[in-house]
């Protein structure tokens, strides 16, 4: 079982950066495959990035490629998604989640991960 709280959301202005935190509390935290999602009013959940258990792999949504970055640091159980040069589209709240995976695959699809956060704001004003 893993629970996963997500922090750092906000207000911001476009141009400006968050970065978001997600800490799960699990046994074996290294074992997880982690992702970020996020969800705008009336739109899908997709994939905004997410890394390997080993940190080794990292994928990225196209619309924010170098502009957000995934990682994480097992000691302290967390994963972190770097988020600059916001734009008023990327306003949404934002998911972590977990996959139990001992390898070296990302994963991109909602379905695939086992375990989710309750989500954090994020609103971008222009």
């Amino acid at each position: 079982q893993v629970q996963l709280v997500e922090s750092g959301g906000g207000l911001v202005q476009a141009g400006g950066s968050l970065r978001l935190s997600c800490t799960a509390r699990a046994r074996t935290f290294s074992s997880y495959a982690m992702g970020w999602f996020r969800q705008a009013p009336g739109k899908e959940r997709d994939v905004v990035a997410a890394i390997s258990w080993s940190g080794g792999s990292t994928l990225y949504a196209d619309a924010v490629k170098g502009r957000f970055a995934i990682s994480r640091d097992v000691a302290k159980n967390t994963v972190y998604l770097q988020m600059n040069s916001l734009k008023p589209e990327d306003t949404a709240v934002y998911y972590c989640a977990a996959k139990y995976s001992s390898g070296r695959t990302t994963f991109r699809e909602r379905y695939e991960y086992d375990y989710w956060g309750q989500g954090t704001q994020v609103t971008v004003s222009s």
